[in-house]
């Protein structure tokens, strides 16, 4: 079994680091569903502001940009949450959705570029950092897709 950060250990004070650690990791944990929480909080604020804002019940494709970014980031903050309680678990080592998670935080800042302001050379970088992670995403699920402790 796998096990991250054993609080049973030989070493009594690796053993309280390890166990302080995961205090700390669930103190993150509750945070981060906090912050969830405001999120989706933020979103229907600002969903509902710009809805009832001249022109009545329409949204621009600057708004609708902006609300898809609002979105996407409660959504990240949510895989997140989910990494901070795989940290948690000795049965899983979560590097399938630490990958996603990064493939799902590059897709927002792409949906929300401005490509008028943006040098080619960033967005060269961009595509990289997307195909790398999409070429990682896509070995780790082939190589390891019978696997359990690979999620």
């Amino acid at each position: 079994m796998h096990d991250e950060l054993p609080t049973e250990h030989e070493d009594k004070l690796l053993s309280f680091l390890n166990k302080s650690i995961k205090i700390a990791v669930k103190a993150l944990a509750i945070l981060m569903v906090l912050v969830i929480f405001w999120g989706v909080v933020d979103v229907v604020y600002v969903l509902i502001k710009k809805l009832i804002s001249p022109p009545f019940m329409l949204l621009g494709v600057t708004d609708i940009l902006k609300t898809f970014a609002a979105f996407l980031t409660v959504l990240i903050a949510i895989e997140i949450y989910q990494n901070i309680v795989l940290y948690l678990r000795t049965d899983v080592i979560p590097i399938k959705l630490v990958i996603a998670t990064a493939l799902m935080a590059i897709a927002r800042k792409v949906i929300i570029l401005d490509f008028k302001e943006l040098s080619a050379m960033y967005i060269f970088a961009i595509a990289l950092v997307v195909i790398a992670l999409g070429i990682t995403y896509y070995l780790i699920s082939k190589e390891h897709q019978d696997n359990n402790i690979y999620k």
